[in-house]
């Protein structure tokens, strides 16, 4: 009896336990199913849901900047790509991560200048994006961290060493010669991202002419980056002298005081050069298929696109923080065909010439060696 009624027992136990596997299993699969499930098709694996602590740091700045703020070691940068790089998002889920960006990076406000933790984290996002195809709907919130810091994403890695991922204000503060390395014409108390800078201990690379292209495979975010360069150029024009020359440069000063126009040419030629890229990209992904109708593709980018900036007709001595130059506000609507670059950038260019009284010698010099970088970047293949 008590033998039978222990095989009873043990049998009895072996079904409960089974009972409960299967429970277990199929209470598994009600939370993972779903998850695997919902969002998916053939075109692709299954879409990732942003998590509500994610969304709140798109109105919380301060939270956004700290989570997105890799350090000075850059010790937090695999938290940052867990945090924001995933194949597919749910939903508005991409517009949301875009949204984060923004807060991390951002200025506080107008005439605010960048602080050291917020260029961190603009380092840390163009390093987390490296080589990184962006999900729909994230770049034109990326476009935007770049257009935030428009100086330093077209500063070439000019100089041997660098001091990190971001660059204390300090460091901006010109040499005996009026040179600073960051740039010219830079707000006081800004810091400054590095985007040449690169350390292979923590896998960190943020190569801005990689994220820019792209970037550029999205009509918005183009609209928001090639607006970014044409307000950038109307805001350096207008600081330059009669002479086209730099007005902080005190070696070359002597018997022609206005002759310091080396540094000039260089920002100008490049700058040239990053609208011709931008143009470089838009054919390319034309003819690749990436972009299947480019007249809808330009549509979207004049859509987009906030209209024309001009320089002022007198030389300017204020120094606005880059979030500020981005966001000047528009002379105008856009003229003229917005895919010709050049002719965007020549307008503004002899029109300012012009109402400044610059020499003819110099005033040509200058259309050339924009149209030379112009050239340079539709064409050059990196």
């Amino acid at each position: 009896m008590r033998d039978g009624g222990s095989s009873r027992f043990r049998r009895l136990e072996e079904h409960r336990l089974l009972a409960s596997v299967i429970a277990v299993v199929v209470l598994a699969a009600g939370v993972a199913i779903p998850l695997a499930v919902g969002g998916s098709d053939d075109e692709g694996p299954p879409c990732r849901q942003v998590p509500a602590s994610t969304r709140a740091l798109a109105d919380d700045p301060a939270a956004a900047t700290r989570a997105l703020d890799p350090g000075d070691d850059l010790a937090r940068l695999g938290a940052v790509r867990k945090l924001l790089v995933h194949e597919r998002l749910c939903g508005d889920g991409a517009r949301v991560l875009g949204r984060v960006v923004e807060a991390a990076t951002r200025s506080s406000g107008p005439g605010k200048p960048h602080t050291l933790a917020q260029a961190r984290s603009a380092y840390a996002l163009a390093a987390a994006f490296d080589g990184v195809e962006l999900p729909e709907g994230l770049a034109p919130g990326v476009a935007r961290m770049v257009a935030e810091y428009v100086v330093d994403a077209g500063r070439h890695a000019y100089r041997a060493t660098s001091f990190g991922p971001a660059v204390p204000p300090g460091r901006s503060v010109p040499d005996e010669g009026g040179y600073v390395w960051l740039g010219r014409f830079l707000a006081p108390g800004e810091a400054h991202v590095d985007f040449p800078y690169a350390d292979k201990a923590a896998d960190a690379n943020a190569d801005v002419e990689d994220l820019v292209a792209e970037l550029a495979k999205d009509p918005e975010a183009f609209a928001i980056l090639y607006d970014a360069e044409r307000a950038y150029f109307a805001y350096y024009l207008e600081r330059l002298t009669n002479q086209g020359g730099d007005p902080a440069d005190r070696l070359s000063r002597g018997e022609d005081e206005d002759a310091a126009t080396t540094w000039p040419d260089i920002d100008l030629r490049n700058l040239a050069d990053r609208v011709g890229a931008l143009m470089k990209h838009r054919t390319n992904y034309a003819t690749d298929g990436t972009i299947s109708d480019l007249a809808a593709f330009d549509r979207t980018v004049r859509d987009h696109t906030r209209g024309t900036f001009r320089a002022a007709p007198r030389q300017l001595t204020t120094r606005p923080p880059m979030g500020d130059i981005a966001d000047r506000p528009v002379a105008g609507p856009l003229r003229g065909d917005p895919m010709d670059g050049r002719h965007q950038l020549f307008t503004v260019l002899d029109q300012w010439t012009k109402e400044r009284g610059v020499p003819a010698q110099r005033a040509t010099g200058m259309r050339q060696l924009m149209d030379d970088g112009y050239v340079r970047g539709l064409w050059m293949t990196f």
